[in-house]
């Protein structure tokens, strides 16, 4: 990722070796599923297994930066462990608080790291707590807490702009048509977008790639078909990493820009691609098999066709699920 750096917020920022990550063709599977070819981004070969370490690299330095000594983030797994490992790369401090239903596979991985684990009822009662320690002691927040949404820490979502330069460098000008990205508040698809728009800005590339986000029940949706992106939209899934029941604006904002759209996944349909791409090489967790799903129903309405060239985001490794 310090290849970027002069594209980034802060030149210098703590590594674990975040960014790099592969980008594999799978041509058995895009003849199967009927589409040109498919490219798997697969983020999950990131130090701690997700595309967070581009994130937390940065929204550490930041931290670093103004001279904050304790690190905050709300998080359902990956965002947590991401965070803690890089607040211990630099002796923060750092205190991820979730939920009760945190697989405790993420809860290891946290706790080794020596960062506080602190428990809330619901995902929107994290972000209360959080908001208290921000503003009464002056942590630094790394993930969203406020409510509507607004995305997390912007110093860290930067890094995400570096995924949208490995795919301009690996592709080349031609690029690829769309990219199918798993989708709770955004962050993801908002940095890919914000790292296109970057390239075409200097005439690096032409267009922009179409971006769908996966979301496993109807949140952007509903937004797309009248609803207020600000209103709650409830909902029950396993896809742990894409749950939640908020929308944020640039979520809409780079999915209207790109020309793409969303796509509703249920788990059962993301559970049978999960072993589709486990048979074609990539054990990804549940809800980055979602983009398979997603990809399927896009070639099924006709919006991605069978001469077009798509990458799926494979955000996190699937070895940390855990399920009794």
């Amino acid at each position: 990722m310090a290849r970027y750096a002069s594209c980034l917020p802060y030149a210098a920022y703590p590594t674990l070796g975040e960014g790099g990550t592969p980008l594999l063709s799978a041509p058995a599977l895009a003849n199967e599923v009927g589409t040109g070819d498919i490219l798997v981004k697969s983020e999950g070969q990131n130090p701690t297994g997700s595309h967070k370490d581009r994130m937390s690299a940065l929204a550490v330095a930041r931290a670093l930066d103004i001279g904050a000594t304790t690190v905050i983030g709300a998080s359902s797994g990956n965002a947590g462990a991401s965070i803690a490992a890089y607040a211990a790369r630099v002796s923060l401090q750092c205190v991820i608080v979730t939920t009760p239903d945190m697989s405790p596979i993420w809860r290891r991985a946290i706790a080794a790291t020596g960062a506080r684990l602190i428990e809330a009822k619901n995902s929107l009662d994290r972000w209360k707590y959080v908001e208290e320690r921000v503003t009464e002691d002056s942590w630094f927040p790394v993930t969203n807490y406020i409510n509507p949404p607004v995305g997390s820490n912007h110093f860290g979502v930067d890094g995400l702009k570096t995924i949208a330069f490995e795919l301009y460098e690996e592709t080349g000008a031609n690029g690829v048509d769309a990219i199918i990205v798993p989708t709770s508040r955004a962050d993801l698809i908002w940095g890919v977008f914000e790292g296109f728009r970057f390239l075409r800005e200097r005439s690096l590339i032409q267009r922009l790639p179409r971006l769908y986000a996966v979301e496993p029940f109807p949140r952007i949706d509903q937004v797309f078909n009248g609803s207020d992106y600000r209103r709650n939209f409830e909902g029950h899934t396993r896809q742990v990493s894409i749950a939640g029941s908020t929308v944020t604006y640039q979520a809409i904002d780079a999915l209207k820009q790109s020309q793409g759209g969303v796509v509703v996944v249920s788990d059962g349909s993301a559970a049978r691609d999960q072993s589709t791409l486990a048979q074609h090489g990539f054990y990804v967790e549940l809800s980055s098999a979602a983009s398979l799903s997603g990809l399927k129903q896009l070639i099924d309405k006709g919006k991605i066709h069978a001469d077009e060239r798509v990458v799926l985001i494979a955000s996190s490794n699937g070895y940390k699920e855990f399920e009794l």
